[in-house]
């Protein structure tokens, strides 16, 4: 999943979102699905630049509800229907009210559920009793993927599928081991690993994503410590913590 939150996209240009869209296709080669985020809070402007997604061989789309200008259950309905209609290729809706003030209800995901495209709900509400309500009215027609970190197991042992990660940035072994025991249904395994992965977690959203997960990533050789302005450097207080923290799984 690419230019998404962790990404930064909300700060890059047109021209490097495509820039890494090429990189990452060609980078795959096929070998696992490119689920590129290509949202906004305007419907038309959403479609312009999913249809530019989609010709660069991307194989879904990861899309945000419209934030700021937000809209009701029956805009976002409208939204995503809309876009839905001018493209190929499948969308995962995003529901993350902390970040849009915009919260997608599980009855308005059943509706949306039964769009040919909607393959699924990257749920971020923070609410299992929502996760749980969306994936008993739509898991016969969508799949549900936990948006939290932390409530990774817990939304697999209702029904979810997996998570679309931010910890898995920072060790992708020991996050599909997790959701790998999950799936299998040996949920002991997965349980105790979720309250291991836990802290590193909490540490990990320390301050506003992804300003903890590019100074962890930054340690382990894999980019630079450099985020851009509104966003700023992880603080030394939280910093040595995480490093601390970081040598209980590298």
């Amino acid at each position: 999943v690419i230019l998404g939150t962790t990404g930064e996209a909300a700060t890059m240009s047109e021209k490097e979102k495509i820039s890494v869209i090429k990189f990452a296709v060609n980078r795959v080669g096929g070998r696992f699905p490119v689920i590129v985020g290509s949202g906004g809070n305007n419907t038309f402007e959403v479609i312009r630049f999913s249809k530019i997604v989609e010709s660069l061989g991307a194989d879904a789309l990861l899309i945000v509800t419209p934030f700021y200008n937000k809209c009701t259950q029956e805009g976002l309905i409208a939204h995503y229907t809309k876009i839905t209609g001018e493209i190929k290729i499948p969308v995962i809706c995003y529901n993350v009210p902390s970040r849009t003030g915009v919260n997608i209800l599980p009855e308005t995901f059943k509706k949306l559920s039964k769009e040919p495209l909607i393959s699924a709900i990257k749920e971020a509400s923070g609410d299992i009793s929502q996760i749980s309500e969306t994936i008993r009215l739509s898991g016969s027609f969508a799949d549900v993927y936990s948006g939290d970190d932390g409530l990774t197991v817990p939304a697999m042992c209702m029904g979810a599928k997996g998570i679309i990660s931010v910890a898995s940035n920072v060790v992708p072994r020991f996050v599909k081991e997790m959701t790998d025991a999950a799936l299998s249904g040996d949920f002991e395994k997965a349980r105790k690993m979720q309250l291991k992965l836990n802290p590193l977690i909490k540490l990990l959203f320390s301050e506003i994503n992804p300003i903890p997960v590019k100074y962890a990533l930054s340690k382990l050789g894999l980019c630079s410590n450099v985020l851009r302005l509104p966003l700023t450097p992880l603080t030394k207080a939280n910093a040595d913590k995480l490093d601390v923290l970081l040598k209980d799984f590298i």
